[in-house]
């Protein structure tokens, strides 16, 4: 195996592209290795929520794969990565992997980070939810996945929607235990969470 660290990304077609691609280049100023799968909702979004062509995301992973490949690295276990990041997770995405039943390379590479016991982190862009996907996102925790909206962290305050979508992409990374510059943190960067550092009692 390679000594580099590898993280497998799903991009699916909900709304927010936008982190999906802070999330590769966070990547790679850390030093991980992308594995890529992007489904062709997802191309789509990404063409008319930022003007950017699919190859973008070419030049952003280190390894991108098509939908259908199923025989792809990420479509086995016995191919080590950190885990799989969903970033936007579409509640049609969550619902297939919440199946198991999985009909592509992005919810089979999730299946397999399921299976593997890795980490799978879902960036779920919907709202508001009705009681089907509230129960959805029961049955994925209970089976191991992080169900992880991402939400403004105003505490952080963000100045700019750069900002926020940093923030929100620091966060998820967090999960795989992988520490990105941008990421502010409440008692060390925002000051109003610092406190004096605890004093010794004398005997």
């Amino acid at each position: 195996m390679s000594n580099q660290p590898r993280l497998v990304v799903g991009i699916s077609g909900a709304s927010g592209v936008v982190y999906a691609l802070r999330a590769l280049e966070a990547l790679r100023e850390l030093g991980v290795e992308s594995h890529v799968v992007a489904s062709k909702a997802a191309e789509m979004t990404l063409s008319y929520e930022t003007g950017l062509a699919p190859s973008v995301l070419r030049e952003r992973a280190d390894h991108l794969y098509k939908m259908p490949d199923v025989g792809a690295p990420i479509a086995s276990g016995s191919f080590r990565t950190l885990g799989m990041l969903v970033a936007p997770c579409s509640v049609r995405t969550m619902s297939e992997i919440a199946t198991g039943v999985t009909s592509s390379l992005l919810t089979r590479a999730a299946d397999v980070a399921l299976k593997e016991r890795r980490r799978l982190v879902l960036m779920v862009r919907e709202t508001p939810f009705h009681l089907g996907h509230l129960r959805t996102m029961v049955q994925l925790t209970e089976m191991g996945a992080i169900i992880m909206p991402p939400l403004p962290a105003f505490y952080a305050k963000p100045e700019t929607l750069d900002d926020m979508v940093d923030q929100s992409v620091g966060r998820a990374l967090d999960l795989f235990g992988l520490d990105w510059t941008p990421t502010r943190r409440w008692g060390e960067d925002i000051k109003e969470g610092a406190r004096p550092a605890a004093r010794t009692r004398k005997p």
